[in-house]
């Protein structure tokens, strides 16, 4: 900034100090005070933003910076977002609206940056990824239920003394290894991602209780002790879902013999 005093007055003229500024462009002007920018006259400006038109009144000596914070307000872009063009030509923020020709009705394109359009479109991609998986586990969650009210139905059965046919168990597990595959199918982030492990550990935990129904249901008069145990051996995968594997039975602890006893 530069100050000079006025020469060359008139009579008794007090000498005055004079602020200069640069203008872009390179031009040396008279600094103009907050007054005289409050006291500026006011235009209207077109802005055109793709199929849409927005009339913004504004001091005529603004500068473009001015102007893309009063259409943040009309558009929802941030000033860091937009781009303004007048006359073929991309602004700057410090430019002033004036001194680039811009005056009553003239017309300035407004642009969305690329950059902040590709960022809202990955997230507005990856939003749509989250919500599509919340309603896969969801779909998976609610076929659960139905299978795990069979599971609680069997289990009532064999600890009453029911006799149930084995198919009974065998087909429930199959069913339950569906869901456990659709599970491992879902590609989720956050808390997707942990609505399935949920998911996952109660079908193991449904999976494992029909092994253990299996087992009882085949021996009903065996105690814990001397019962066939049945356990199932789970793979992990990748995902962090696990697969059933064919299941291990172990030794009954009843020994059998044929020793033989002679009578008279």
């Amino acid at each position: 900034m530069k100050k000079s005093s006025c020469k060359g007055v008139v009579g008794n003229a007090c000498k005055e100090e004079i602020d200069w500024e640069v203008r872009p462009g390179g031009m040396l002007v008279q600094k103009r005070n907050a007054g005289e920018a409050a006291s500026s006259p006011m235009i209207k400006i077109k802005v055109s933003h793709g199929s849409y038109h927005h009339y913004i009144t504004i001091p005529a000596q603004s500068t473009f910076g001015d102007l893309k914070r009063v259409l943040a307000h009309e558009t929802g872009l941030e000033p860091k977002e937009q781009r303004l063009l007048f006359r073929g030509k991309e602004k700057e923020n410090n430019e002033c609206l004036h001194m680039v020709g811009v005056k009553e009705m003239s017309k300035v394109i407004l642009l969305e940056d690329p950059a902040s359009k590709e960022k809202k479109l990955e997230e507005m991609k990856k939003d749509q990824g989250i919500f599509k998986a919340y309603e896969a586990v969801a779909k998976v969650k609610a076929e659960v239920d139905k299978l795990s009210e069979k599971v609680g139905n069997l289990e009532r059965a064999v600890h009453g003394g029911n006799k149930v046919a084995d198919k009974e168990f065998v087909v429930l597990t199959e069913l339950l290894m569906v869901q456990l595959l659709n599970l491992d199918a879902i590609e989720a982030d956050g808390e997707a991602k942990v609505q399935r492990r949920i998911e996952v550990c109660r079908i193991h935990s449904f999976v494992d209780t029909l092994d253990n129904l299996k087992a009882r249901n085949s021996n009903p008069f065996n105690n814990s002790t001397n019962a066939v145990s049945v356990t199932t051996k789970w793979v992990a995968f990748e995902s962090g879902v696990v697969s059933l594997s064919a299941p291990i039975a172990l030794q009954s602890s009843t020994k059998i013999t044929q020793d033989w006893e002679l009578f008279d």
